[in-house]
């Protein structure tokens, strides 16, 4: 059995960051969101990777080389644009033979990992397996309908009016059979050949297309929000190491990580939180749900509930939170503006001024 990973796509909903940065290699808890993945794909004994990369491929690849430090064998499929998922799944056809193999979206992130469901998924053998979970809004989520045995019946791409609350978690294992489906089915109003109509082909042609409904934690890390609380759902599964130097004078309460090579001088960080080797953070608090990356400076400031990325400095801004700082930034407090009034009064004016 084989992987193919899509690491394409814009990222359009976490720019600015993803301007200069791929989506998939942004961190929670200090590790890029698509290496959980690949972790994932490897504890499930897979071990051959087809990458589909595009605008970011070189950052992809210098990040990931040829995957052996995940133990696994990494092959990168180049795609012009983003066309689709059943799209990565046609131009990856010369890689995946007539294997077996999983779809696995490189932004996704799900707890546990997918050994369980690919041995199911190996064991009985459908044409297709997909997995669900229950959403609030469904519209942005391609969503599923099953029929009373929880067959699959019927898949809609983003519908306006949602049959059910079961949206499809960026996981899918195909036989060789999808490849008939995804040259026989033409681009959605989008433009895209959607994985929801190759799959829906299947159905229509009477193939065996089961799912599984997921109940643990998944998020797809599209935006910022879901990027803070995957950060938030890692963190709190650290164990508590100190690895770094931290003074007399300075408090870690919880579950903090503080890696080799980091300082921590007269602060106070309060756990679950990680800080990133190289970096120093001096006269600050960084508060719960916190990580911090490699070399950044931390001074004079409090922090909570973000992400920092690596070689960037917060000097004396008072109080930070919910926030996703990207690399190589500076945040320091603005220049004091003397404060003034500058008036024309006519007459018999009153004016009132709260100083």
């Amino acid at each position: 059995m084989k992987a193919l990973v899509l690491s394409g796509g814009a990222g359009t909903r976490l720019r600015p960051i993803t301007h200069t940065s791929a989506k998939q290699l942004v961190p929670v808890a200090n590790k890029a969101v698509l290496f959980y993945g690949l972790e994932s794909i490897a504890d499930a004994g897979i071990t051959d990777v087809g990458m589909i990369v595009g605008d970011t491929a070189a950052e992809i690849e210098e990040a990931v080389g040829d995957g052996s430090r995940f133990g696994l064998k990494v092959t990168y499929i180049p795609q012009e644009r983003p066309l689709g998922l059943a799209h990565a799944v046609l131009i990856a056809r010369e890689f995946l033979g007539d294997d077996d193999f999983v779809m696995y979206l490189g932004d996704n992130f799900i707890v546990g990992g997918i050994t369980g469901l690919v041995d199911e998924f190996r064991t009985h053998r459908p044409d297709a397996q997909i997995l669900l979970t229950r959403v609030a809004d469904p519209r942005a989520f391609g969503v599923a309908e099953l029929d009373a045995s929880g067959q699959v019946t019927g898949l809609e791409e983003k519908p306006q009016q949602p049959k059910s609350d079961l949206a499809l978690v960026g996981v899918y294992m195909f036989t060789p059979l999808i490849h008939e489906a995804v040259r026989a089915i033409e681009p959605s109003w989008r433009g895209e050949l959607e994985i929801t109509h190759a799959i829906q082909h299947l159905i229509d042609s009477g193939a065996d297309v089961r799912s599984t409904v997921i109940k643990g934690y998944w998020k797809d890390t599209g935006n910022v929000g879901d990027m803070l609380e995957v950060n938030r759902t890692v963190l709190e599964g650290m164990e508590r190491r100190i690895d770094g130097d931290v003074d007399d004078a300075s408090q870690t309460i919880g579950r903090v990580v503080v890696e080799e090579g980091a300082r921590i001088v007269n602060s106070r960080i309060v756990g679950p939180a990680v800080i990133g080797a190289g970096t120093f953070v001096s006269n600050s608090y960084v508060g719960p749900f916190t990580s911090v990356a490699e070399n950044c400076r931390i001074t004079d400031s409090e922090l909570e509930f973000s992400i920092v990325l690596r070689d960037s400095s917060i000097q004396g801004v008072g109080r930070i939170e919910s926030s996703l700082i990207g690399r190589h930034v500076e945040v320091t407090p603005a220049p004091s503006v003397p404060s003034a009034h500058r008036f024309v009064l006519g007459d018999h004016s009153k004016v009132q001024i709260t100083s």
